[in-house]
């Protein structure tokens, strides 16, 4: 699966995108092993879409999916 950061997340994983051969059933699964690897993801607040869609910590991971780590959006 491919995940992309976007904004401070960013600066946090040092990458834009990566890509994870892992086998991570859920997003939980997924949001744990990242949080081992990014330990200061835990802090931050954000959301995550799965193919283009919101997804919830139940949600089920394939391998070929591409998920997104969204921080809120502020602005004027």
């Amino acid at each position: 699966m491919r995940v992309y950061y976007f904004a401070g997340l960013k600066d946090i994983s040092g990458t834009a995108e990566e890509q994870i051969e892992k086998n991570l059933g859920t997003v939980e699964e997924l949001l744990q092993w990242l949080h081992r690897k990014y330990p200061v993801l835990q802090d931050k607040s954000y959301m995550v879409a799965v193919n283009e869609q919101y997804a919830s910590m139940d949600t089920c991971l394939q391998a070929e999916d591409v998920i997104a780590l969204i921080p809120p959006v502020s602005g004027g």
